[in-house]
């Protein structure tokens, strides 16, 4: 089956303890091109006095049908089987950022090299039975790492509790 990242928009404060956790267990340059392979961005909705600001941790979904694997020239892009990741062959990597335009989340990010690198799922701390770094230091449980399926099923019940509590108003 399937894993991946799911977020709580309502919980995430935007600390950023997640790119912070990105960058230490990846021995990423935080003054290097490319920066951590999560992000956070912030979303304003709304105007006085009902303004309101989300953040949004995003980072590689490692997509079923990955259309950034579908787009590479050179092969760089593939799946691994354990754990289900779209991971890159940073070799192969023709720095071309066909990737960088087919992926709708915009996640891709290149070295100073040109050549792009990523998110992994943390693979070495999951096979040593740890959650990916991002989602371990998030303090508001936000971010969550699991089964797709579970995590769907466990978001669409959020977003029930939350539309019950708002009287059905969305």
């Amino acid at each position: 089956m399937s894993k991946g990242f799911s977020l709580d928009v309502e919980r995430c404060s935007g600390c950023y303890a997640c790119v912070v956790a990105c960058y230490d267990q990846n021995d990423l340059d935080p003054a290097g091109a490319a920066g951590a392979w999560r992000q956070v961005y912030t979303v304003e909705d709304g105007a006085f006095p009902a303004a309101r600001l989300s953040h949004v941790s995003l980072a590689c979904q490692h997509c079923a049908a990955a259309p950034c694997i579908a787009v590479c020239p050179s092969g760089a892009l593939r799946r691994a089987c354990e754990p289900d990741a779209v991971v890159v062959e940073r070799s192969l990597c023709i720095g071309c950022r066909m990737c960088s335009l087919a992926c709708p989340f915009g996640v891709p990010r290149y070295g100073a090299d040109g050549r792009l690198h990523k998110c992994d799922l943390c693979h070495g701390r999951l096979q040593a039975g740890l959650e990916p770094a991002c989602v371990r230091v998030c303090p508001t449980r936000a971010l969550r790492f699991g089964d797709d399926g579970e995590l769907g099923r466990a978001s669409g019940q959020r977003a029930a509790r939350r539309l019950a509590d708002d009287g059905g108003r969305p």
